[in-house]
């Protein structure tokens, strides 16, 4: 008998050894995956970025530049020499920190990016932070009152915001609480550079809540249904038939499964915050990455561009492959 306990002991044993084995190969794989994702996104973004039309150094020195001073701008800037060698020479630099100079400004990237940066930050994470509380409580509530008035009234409203884009949702609220109806708010958040967003709190509620306005109403579906499927689930009718109060059942049973679907779901609204803000922040005037991105389109201002796009799409694949590894997480303990 102590044998047998021994060797099931042993095969548990090696069994989570090869699990835990497993999952470690796993998430290698989807790192090196996601190595290479990136790499294939930097070499779309710079021949992307080359393929514009123009002259960068044109648009630098204007209509009237001579072709030799056109020339040595080019050598300057190194827009002679081949293309692929132009990419490396501006991937090493980024991998070294180095992200290039403005060619508008003259100021290094790194530093034009690293204000406008900490405003986007601000700006997506106060609306991530509001939204995710308001979505929980309005989708429980949908659930619990489904098939009613305020679940029709929740459905319908939140389906018409899914359906119109950030800058028709901003220049309504802008319409109705900055400039025509009501004058509560800025209907521009124009934040000097040397001051902190959260200096200026009456200049953020518009821009934060028009990305929370559409975050809620696609987020509260999602713990809406998840939470109906939930309180449909059999553990919660036996729950029921146990006499268990409601409140028990809400809080200490349904709630935290239902969750465990919208975890993710959050990580991905993380993710297209970010192109959200991009929109907002250029109709606010707000002066975060999104606008740079814009006024550097506007230039040709290659290095600009590039980094942000760059940002962009880093941070886009961080917050899906964080979402994924909630994914697989919620998924292995619900299994457990």
């Amino acid at each position: 008998m102590t044998e047998m306990i021994a060797i099931s002991e042993k095969r548990a044993t090696e069994s989570a050894k090869h699990k835990r084995g497993r999952t470690m190969k796993k998430w290698i794989g989807k790192a090196v995956q996601g190595v290479l994702t990136l790499f294939l996104v930097s070499l779309l973004i710079f021949f992307a970025t080359q393929a514009m039309p123009g002259d960068v150094a044109r648009v630098i020195l204007g209509v009237n530049a001579t072709p030799e001073r056109l020339e040595v701008v080019r050598e300057q800037l190194g827009l002679n020499l081949p293309l692929f060698q132009q990419y490396t020479q501006w991937l090493f630099g980024i991998l070294r920190g180095d992200w290039g100079t403005s060619l508008t400004s003259g100021a290094p990237v790194a530093d034009i990016l690293g204000m406008r940066l900490r405003n986007s930050v601000t700006l997506g994470l106060s609306a991530l932070v509001i939204m995710l509380p308001i979505a929980l409580v309005l989708g429980v509530i949908a659930a619990q009152l489904k098939d009613r008035a305020f679940d029709h009234l929740f459905m319908g409203t939140s389906m018409v915001i899914n359906a119109v884009p950030e800058f028709v949702l901003g220049t309504v609220l802008i319409a109705l609480f900055g400039t025509t109806v009501f004058h509560w708010f800025p209907p521009v958040a124009l934040i000097p550079p040397t001051d902190m967003p959260w200096w200026h709190i009456a200049a953020l509620v518009l821009p934060i809540t028009t990305l929370v306005t559409g975050g809620v109403a696609y987020l509260s579906r999602l713990v809406r249904v998840s939470f109906i499927d939930v309180m449909n689930s059999e553990y919660i009718q036996t729950a029921q038939l146990k006499g268990l109060s409601t409140r028990r059942i809400l809080y200490r049973h349904a709630l935290p499964n239902a969750l465990a679907p919208i975890i993710p779901a959050a990580s991905l609204v993380a993710a297209f915050l970010i192109g959200g803000t991009v929109v907002v922040e250029y109709l606010f005037s707000y002066p975060g990455i999104g606008s740079v991105l814009i006024e550097a389109v506007g230039n040709r201002d290659l290095p600009l561009i590039q980094a942000v796009v760059l940002i962009i799409a880093t941070a886009y694949f961080v917050f899906n492959f964080i979402a994924d590894l909630l994914s697989e997480a919620g998924a292995g303990a619900r299994k457990g």
